[in-house]
């Protein structure tokens, strides 16, 4: 599993950056539409696993595997994305234009495939479930427990949305530290379980998690998941995965200014001048 060491990773997250600004609409909201609906099959195989045990350390373990089908299959999650477009906005190769047409699409796309996901699997399941329960319970947790915190509760949810994304971007930038599948696995892994198990606020595991359990009928309405959660937690998952991934990350191993003049290339990372030679 040759490692790859953290300059070459932070330059590798501005090329991914720069490349996913330039995709077309068409294949975000495709790749941003499959996204959605794995995080929404994770998320469930999580809560199944909890309810077999009694044991949510055990749902935690087993839900990043939405995430490595995710980055192993090329796809567009806006979390991730929140950290790596920034990077190429701040050195120059791509524009705050695209980062935002990039976001928006994805964001859409992200929301029309967990949605599709909730539907289809709100079908499946007999209304007494203990899986049909445990939707509303968390469902109404997200929201009406914020709610009834009032300003705190905002203060709560984006706090949990900040932390969160933070771990997630981590993940993505840890899976650049292999060149090696089973290490990409591995790396995205640890940080990924490290969100979950704490229950912090992810936009895109809400945007199946509360459609569902409102369908199984949780007293939330379409008001409550927003204000409540998905506009708060967006916001929060924003700053986490740009400020204390992307951000952070490129200041200390970039070691150029903005803009990118007089930029070295970091060993064995391959570039268009040196791809010329």
């Amino acid at each position: 599993m040759p490692y790859v060491k953290p300059d070459a990773v932070v330059e590798q997250m501005v090329q991914a950056g720069a490349a996913k600004s330039r995709l077309a609409v068409n294949d975000l909201l495709i790749r941003g539409f499959l996204s959605g609906a794995l995080l929404g099959f994770a998320t469930t195989l999580a809560f199944t696993g909890t309810l077999q045990t009694k044991a949510g350390i055990v749902g935690a373990l087993i839900f990043p595997v939405g995430f490595v089908m995710i980055v192993l299959l090329g796809l567009e999650l806006v979390t991730g994305n929140f950290a790596l477009i920034p990077l190429a906005v701040r050195e120059g190769k791509t524009t705050l234009g695209a980062l935002a047409t990039n976001w928006s699409w994805v964001f859409v796309g992200n929301l029309l495939g967990s949605l599709f996901y909730a539907l289809l699997f709100v079908l499946t399941l007999a209304p007494e479930s203990e899986m049909a329960k445990q939707l509303i319970a968390v469902s109404e947790a997200k929201t009406l427990a914020y709610a009834h915190l009032g300003a705190g509760g905002l203060t709560v949810v984006v706090s949990k949305a900040i932390l969160c994304n933070w771990m997630v971007t981590l993940g993505v930038a840890m899976a650049l530290t292999s060149q090696s599948t089973i290490g990409k696995i591995a790396a995205m892994w640890l940080p990924i379980l490290t969100f979950f198990a704490q229950g912090f606020e992810h936009s895109v595991v809400n945007m199946f998690v509360i459609p569902a359990g409102m369908l199984l009928g949780a007293r939330v309405s379409l008001g409550d998941w927003w204000m409540w959660n998905q506009i708060p937690v967006t916001l929060g998952n924003i700053a986490g995965g740009m400020l204390f991934t992307g951000l952070a990350l490129h200041l200390t191993h970039a070691k150029v200014p903005a803009g990118g003049a007089g930029r070295a290339v970091a060993p064995g990372v391959r570039t268009e001048a040196t791809a010329e030679r």
